[in-house]
């Protein structure tokens, strides 16, 4: 096959569509939107009727998939490293139940928090679970592990976690791919009982699972993905996990004097880290994210031998890798021949220019300034974030998906008047329905304001679940329908706006405000596609 230049996303989904996926399921959330895009976009998809619509959120994702498994069709499941506290009930058991189809589910981590609440490492989800796990040191990789981990699942019985970093799911590569594969047929287990974790049987496969750790300890030791390469200067010994091993080879382009042991694939191999600790005086541990394998190393293999990396500082603990923090921690000084000029500066993100969110923070900050000065307002993950920002500063909290509902609804309960929330309609969806019914159910004096773009925009446009169904689904809650009020954020409804929400910061109840008003980024792209 010739080769194509391919984002790490790129060549995951494409090896996925040549490997006889059946299915992507998935949430969006950068950098792990752009696989489903590109499957989407394919002629494959269509032809072969592949599954491939946004899901509401992580965790229906995950279950859909292993849904598909069960039916013996390979399945693709996809988020950012916090879809995987979302996705974690239904990800943790699919460990017991196994799987029949093969299951890949592809956590893209964000260190330095590039578009992110945290810099979590989801290798310890894959190590809780107690699963193999794949990690790319660059797009071929990334294209490999997938193509050829369908077979190695459905070989296991189990599902795979595939960890992939900012910087490789958004750099490009030449990627060379292998023959297309038929879809499975479907096909189901001879275990009737195989996915029923009923306590007795959820035991029985606890123990099985247990009982397979050196097996997959095993398949570690004798992986292509983990390579021990020996070298002449044996006073230090390099662990390189994933795309660190990249970073590294650029600092020894004619091979490295240090042994070094890539690792790929976990669980960690064994033989090969024993060979390196016993043959080395001191031990770097090069890993993008946190100390996963430092730590292992240090509570399991520690024998005297020192072991450096992110948590003595010979690598900052914080952000991610870089060519030059690892050159620095080898010795070596990458020298740059160009500087930063002094007179750039960052420059913050704001919400575009006549944008909805624009108008409902115009608006909120204004009534809640004048006439509500003990008012918090509680946000959510979204564009309307940055209402945290100049000009508005008109938020008081942003901590996880379905967040401002649920917080609002405890400071209500502390006392708090008036106490407003401010969500997505994506994001609402998501996981702020739940959020709702709480409210509901004890009638919880509170404002929520459901900002409707009709899209999820944050990540570049992708569909909506509530698109044309927000008022149903408040009312489906029990909002009272004089309650669910829905304006349109522009300047001349304006006073309307402000009414409106008097009014339901007036009633001391559940109320629901939808200002609804097409992304002008979607808009603009549909007016491009009709010209």
């Amino acid at each position: 096959m010739s080769k194509q230049l391919l984002l790490g996303d790129e060549a995951i989904a494409q090896a996925a569509l040549d490997a006889g996926l059946s299915g992507v399921y998935a949430y969006p959330g950068t950098p792990s939107t752009e696989i489903t895009e590109y499957i989407q976009s394919m002629p494959i998809t269509a032809e072969r009727s592949i599954h491939n619509h946004w899901c509401a959120n992580e965790k229906t994702a995950m279950e859909a998939a292993l849904g598909m498994s069960f039916a013996g069709k390979r399945s693709l499941v996809c988020m950012k490293h916090v879809g995987m506290n979302v996705a974690a009930d239904c990800f943790i058991n699919a460990a017991l139940t196994g799987v029949k189809g093969g299951m890949i589910v592809v956590a893209a981590d964000d260190p330095s928090m590039h578009s992110s609440q945290n810099e979590q490492d989801s290798r310890f989800y894959g190590d809780f679970a107690l699963i193999p796990m794949l990690e790319p040191s660059n797009q071929q990789e990334a294209y490999d592990m997938v193509y050829s981990g369908y077979r190695f699942s459905e070989q296991l019985g189990e599902p795979l976690l595939l960890r992939i970093v900012t910087r490789l799911a958004h750099s490009r590569s030449g990627v060379e791919r292998k023959a297309q594969q038929d879809t499975n047929a479907m096909a189901f287990s001879d275990d009737p009982r195989q996915f029923i974790l009923l306590p007795g049987n959820a035991r029985k496969r606890y123990n099985q699972l247990l009982a397979r750790q050196a097996e997959f300890v095993e398949a570690s030791e004798n992986s292509p993905y983990n390579r021990y390469t020996d070298g002449p200067n044996r006073k230090l010994g390099i662990v390189a996990c994933g795309i660190g091993y990249n970073y590294l080879m650029e600092s020894y382009p004619e091979g490295c004097e240090y042994p070094v042991l890539k690792i790929g694939q976990y669980p960690l191999p064994k033989k090969q880290l024993r060979q390196l600790v016993d043959s080395c005086e001191e031990i770097l541990v090069i890993e993008d994210g946190q100390p996963f394998v430092e730590k292992q190393l240090r509570g399991c293999l520690d024998l005297g031998t020192r072991v450096k990396g992110r948590m003595d500082g010979t690598l900052p603990h914080a952000g991610e890798l870089t060519p030059d923090s690892v050159a620095r921690a080898v010795g070596k000084e990458n020298k740059a021949e160009f500087g930063v000029p002094s007179v750039v500066e960052m420059r913050p993100p704001a919400l575009c220019e006549g944008c909805g969110h624009r108008d409902v923070y115009t608006i909120l900050t204004q009534v809640l300034r004048e006439e509500y000065p003990d008012h918090k307002v509680f946000s959510d993950i979204g564009c309307y974030t940055l209402g945290a920002n100049a000009p508005f500063h008109a938020i008081h909290s942003c901590v996880d998906m379905g967040a401002s509902i649920t917080m609002a609804k405890g400071a209500s309960d502390a006392g708090l008047y008036p106490s407003v929330a401010v969500i997505g309609d994506s994001t609402f969806t998501h996981s702020g329905m739940t959020g709702l019914l709480d409210c509901v159910n004890e009638n919880t004096d509170v404002t929520i304001i459901i900002s409707d773009n009709e899209t999820t925009a944050m990540t570049g446009g992708q569909d909506s679940a509530g698109t044309g169904k927000l008022e149903a689904i408040c009312a489906g809650i029990g909002v009272a329908p004089e309650h669910i009020r829905v304006v349109v954020p522009l300047k001349k409804n304006y006073e309307e706006m402000r009414q409106v929400l008097r009014e339901e910061i007036e009633y001391h109840g559940v109320s629901v405000i939808i200002p609804r008003r097409e992304c002008i980024q979607t808009l603009a792209r549909k007016k491009r596609n009709k010209a």
